[in-house]
């Protein structure tokens, strides 16, 4: 790439309730992911969680609040 290679940032959009740690624990297996598979330095590497309650996500038509689990 011109200028050099472009800073990744991994965008994930999850249902909220997940605990910190295990959060944390996801971000630093995504970067390493990143870090191996696209050769680029971890301190450049963005991971972004975006958190949706459940009454905001919907599957099968339905909100997941809703569905059986």
């Amino acid at each position: 790439m011109p200028g050099g290679p472009a800073l990744p940032i991994i965008d994930v959009t999850l249902i909220d309730g997940r605990p910190p740690a295990l959060k944390a624990e996801f971000i630093r297996e995504l970067t390493d992911a990143a870090e191996r598979v696209l050769g680029v330095p971890r301190a450049s590497i963005r991971v972004l969680l975006r958190e949706l309650p459940p009454e905001n996500w919907g599957v099968g038509g339905e909100p997941k609040s809703q569905a059986p689990r």
